[in-house]
């Protein structure tokens, strides 16, 4: 029989919001209450009458509150088959009742360790018998309905509207299913507490899926994990693809380099146009004119408020993703004019420290590329040394060329990408693309500066950049022929310097 009636319900919660409902609902139904210590006294003070686990145990609460709920009758109650021959004697021998229903809220956590609480206090917060409960009753899906988290109490509800106190198995087993990625993120936040960042094992726990229309291709399938509305208000605009997230990703990576006014263009994860000014309206200008062609359909990102002076001008063009910290209201009114134009409103927060990818059957995991210059701290390698205007675009560069896919190239003149050789199998194949697409779009090399993602293994790059004026170089070093491209530089009068950190991107 997959149809069960629900007559007898134990309820363990840490946080009493959003339960009162579901109490008064479930007593109309005529379903009688087992509860500990501060829940029993919340169900009593609404008039319902709840019986004490400790009624049913025979021992009182202990050790400060930590065993309560851990006893054979309670456990048995929740774990007994009702098809069960042998386990209804048992039931039937030791005055156990049969629970149909549990209802737990753990205790918090994850959101102790977040508060910056000592570790006394973190080890309190550990759940023994609230996990247990879980568990048992998730295991018994196919007789109990165990609600594990305050998130599921409106599915609960909805279901005793329906239904009144009667469930199906489906339902029991979509329960049990919820309640078994409770109890796995929750070990997982103990785990990763305890490993302290050692790295020992893996554990990832998100518990917020977002099915996407497709994968990276239509013919894929494709979901996000993860706390989208955290980080964004989506102001206007279609359902943001996979795709989308991942030029999102990139973007913020991006601007978060910079403190001045920006504006940058991105495609497929790399920028095509970047530029900072003192106002908005001129960076937005500079960053198109890197690239026109490619931003078309492209994202905008800018770490400033877009007016409508400025979003009249991006309206002109057609583009997927704009993200911006602000809007004003008659900005928004000249973005919002096409329907499908997606407008994301940057909150506070930042990416997280850690990347990881899979493959190989397994995970890669890394600290994300932290790394930021926002000096002349540089070594000089050559005889010429750049001057400030040479050294602030050699910073910018190097910032871009950071977030490029290798092998990369940036070239950059008085703070704005002329052009970018990305994603290249050869870092000359990379320089001449850069040079090429900066030519086509009329920009004057003569002055300009160049970043490099890796070391020079030869000085062909170097001979290369100075036939298109290229006056200084930014590279990490570390080549065994870094002196062959320094002496072409001295003999050119081209300043190079180098940072000792690489920024392979793949």
């Amino acid at each position: 029989m997959t149809e069960k009636r629900i007559k007898k319900a134990l309820i363990s919660v840490y946080h009493k919001e959003g339960l009162e409902e579901i109490l008064k609902k479930l007593h109309q139904e005529g379903v009688s209450l087992i509860s500990t210590g501060g829940t029993q006294a919340f169900i009593e003070s609404l008039g319902i009458p709840c019986e004490a686990v400790e009624a049913l145990t025979g021992y009182p609460s202990i050790l400060g509150g930590r065993v309560k709920t851990l006893h054979p009758k309670v456990f048995g109650s929740i774990l007994t088959r009702r098809g069960n021959e042998s386990d209804q004697r048992e039931i039937e021998q030791y005055h156990i009742p049969e629970v149909d229903l549990v209802i737990v809220d753990l205790y918090p956590f994850a959101e102790t360790v977040a508060a910056g609480a000592d570790e006394a206090a973190v080890i309190e917060k550990i759940d023994i018998g609230g996990i247990s409960l879980i568990r048992a009753a998730a295991k018994n899906f196919r007789d109990v309905v165990i609600v594990a988290s305050r998130v599921q109490y409106a599915t609960l509800m909805l279901m005793l509207e329906e239904k009144g106190a009667t469930t199906g198995l489906e339902e029991r087993r979509w329960f049990a299913k919820e309640a078994f990625a409770v109890s796995s993120a929750y070990d997982t936040a103990i785990f990763n507490y305890f490993d302290r960042g050692e790295d020992s094992a893996f554990r990832v726990a998100v518990n917020e899926p977002k099915l996407l229309r497709y994968g990276e291709n239509p013919h894929q399938k494709g979901i996000f994990f993860g706390k989208f509305d955290d980080m964004f208000d989506q102001l206007h605009g279609k359902e943001i693809s996979y795709n989308n997230l991942l030029d999102i990703d990139a973007a913020l990576s991006l601007i978060d380099e910079f403190d001045e006014p920006t504006f940058a263009v991105l495609k497929h994860n790399n920028a095509c146009g970047l530029a900072s000014r003192p106002a908005l309206l001129e960076a937005w200008k500079d960053a198109l004119a890197g690239d026109p062609v490619s931003a078309f359909g492209g994202i905008l990102v800018t770490n400033e408020v877009i007016d409508r002076q400025v979003a009249e001008e991006i309206h002109k063009i057609f583009f997927e993703v704009i993200i911006a910290p602000d809007y004003l209201t008659d900005a928004l009114e000249a973005l919002e004019q096409k329907k499908n134009r997606i407008i994301l409103l940057r909150k506070q927060g930042g990416l997280q420290k850690r990347q990881y990818r899979s493959l190989l059957n397994g995970v890669l995991l890394q600290d994300r590329d932290m790394s930021r210059r926002t000096d002349g701290s540089p070594e000089p390698m050559t005889q010429k040394r750049p001057d400030e205007r040479e050294m602030e675009d050699l910073l910018f560069a190097d910032k871009i060329v950071k977030h490029s896919k290798s092998n990369a190239i940036t070239l950059v003149k008085n703070k704005q990408l002329c052009a970018s050789g990305i994603g290249q199998t050869s870092r000359v194949d990379a320089l001449k693309q850069a040079i090429e697409k900066a030519h086509s779009f009329h920009f004057d090399l003569r002055g300009a500066v160049m970043a490099s993602d890796a070391f020079f293994p030869f000085a062909d790059c170097v001979e290369i950049a100075a036939e298109a004026g290229i006056t200084a170089i930014l590279q990490p070093g570390g080549s065994v022929n870094d002196r062959l491209s320094v002496e072409y530089c001295d003999a050119h009068g081209i300043s190079m310097v180098k940072t000792g950190v690489r920024h392979f991107k793949h």
